[in-house]
């Protein structure tokens, strides 16, 4: 068979993986990545070919199955990875969604969070190894989940409780490490995103000199948490092939 391959299950064209398939490529695992939030019944690739799973972030809910039947297919689909311990990664709406699949709430949160803003690490898990006590860290989202049962809590923030996770071989984080300057700046030309930011009293200019300063301390970090994602994945690749 041919090397397995690392699903990416993206919900809006400029939530790209960034960082996370710059660190998937760099060991020269394969990647496909899907948008299949519209379809009732997406046409996937084979499960038993399947090394990994990425979702990314994006506008919707969580377990807003009406209008995207396809997000039920990916809280199947991560249900699934989890029971015979594929890896699986998510990021801010990919977060949520691995949370409500495993029987977590989602909830609109108090506050928004869009912006540069701190969260507290709560433990020590190997993809959080270096990560000290808090840290400054980008945010852009409007909902939040609660734990899911038996998960093992890694990040918090003042206004969201549940800002990292760990579920099995499943880890959430309602943050964005994955963003590059690059991908920030395709995010700050997306009418969309810019209206949820002046909706929050930000500004273009504030949050680019925001992430500029943080974005140096953050790169290690992040090449941590997605280099062990993908071995993770090339792991569990090799598995599929012997």
């Amino acid at each position: 068979m041919s090397k397995p391959e690392v699903l990416i299950l993206q919900h809006a064209a400029w939530e790209k993986p960034g960082r996370i398939l710059t660190d998937l490529e760099e060991i020269d695992l394969p990647t496909q990545t899907l948008n299949i939030t519209t379809h009732k019944k997406p046409d996937m690739p084979d499960f038993n070919e399947v090394a990994g799973v990425v979702l990314m972030g994006g506008p919707m809910g969580a377990t807003d199955f009406d209008d995207y039947p396809g997000l039920k297919a990916e809280a199947k689909l991560v249900r699934a990875a989890v029971s015979v311990g594929k890896p699986v990664l998510g990021v801010c709406l990919g977060h949520q969604i691995i949370a409500t699949a495993l029987g977590a709430k989602l909830k609109r949160n108090g506050t928004p969070e869009i912006g540069v803003m701190p969260i507290k690490r709560m433990e020590r898990h190997d993809y959080f190894s270096m990560w000290s006590k808090q840290l400054d860290v980008l945010h852009w989202h409007t909902d939040a989940v609660t734990l899911p049962e038996g998960a093992q809590l890694l990040a918090r923030s003042a206004e969201t409780k549940v800002q990292a996770f760990r579920f099995g071989s499943a880890l959430g984080m309602q943050f964005h490490l994955e963003v590059t300057p690059q991908l920030l700046e395709e995010w700050l030309d997306e009418p969309a995103m810019v209206k949820q930011l002046k909706a929050s009293s930000g500004s273009k200019s504030q949050l680019r000199d925001a992430y500029a300063a943080i974005y140096g301390q953050l790169q290690p970090l992040a090449e941590q948490v997605f280099s062990g994602f993908a071995a993770r994945c090339n792991t569990y690749a090799r598995s599929l092939m012997n």
